[in-house]
């Protein structure tokens, strides 16, 4: 296989941000238990009763971390891309206070209202799916992978992530760096 594109998630794949995430419905008064992540924020918000606003401003960007490994892997990857469901004034933030510049970056405005999928970033690229792997945390981004035909890599460096049969499991982010001889290439 050669794979020339890595699109990733962004929450929980290249971003340790589950706190940050959490912690806005806390201080609204919400538990832990309440909260349901992966969802789109206008879908969790409206499931709570709240506003979107209201969430965001308890949301602190700089709370969020790379997970260990992945900026010295995205400095390796000469092509790389971003699909999230993530606010995108929250993910256009946290990539530019990280100083990640990805190709592509999309965020939840970009999917015409329902969760991410992968044709838009495809076509922004300008590639086949054929070409992508796309690196996830949930089964909603192996979901994702599969509905577009691109190659689906499991972040196995985060503990919340759950591997299905047939799934690429990626202990460490400098795994990803071994799926394909493309990656590496100019």
């Amino acid at each position: 296989m050669t794979l020339r594109w890595v699109v990733f998630d962004l929450d929980g794949t290249l971003v340790d941000s589950d706190r940050a995430l959490i912690d806005p419905y806390l201080k609204l008064g919400f538990t832990e238990a309440d909260v349901m992540l992966g969802r789109l924020l206008v879908d969790e918000c409206e499931r709570l009763g709240i506003t979107v606003e209201d969430y965001l401003a308890h949301y602190d960007s700089a709370s969020v971390q790379p997970f260990p490994g992945v900026e010295d892997v995205l400095r390796r990857l000469p092509r790389w891309a971003v699909a999230s469901n993530k606010v995108r004034a929250s993910g256009t933030a946290e990539l530019a206070r990280l100083g990640w510049e990805p190709a592509v970056a999309l965020f939840a405005e970009d999917f015409g209202g329902r969760s991410k999928y992968l044709q838009p970033v495809l076509d922004a690229l300008g590639v086949d799916a054929g070409e992508v792997v796309f690196v996830g945390d949930t089964a909603h981004d192996r979901d994702c992978a599969r509905e577009a035909g691109a190659t689906f890599a499991l972040a196995g460096w985060n503990a919340r992530a759950t591997p299905e049969a047939g799934d690429v499991v990626l202990a460490t982010p400098a795994d990803l760096l071994d799926l394909g001889v493309g990656l590496l290439a100019g």
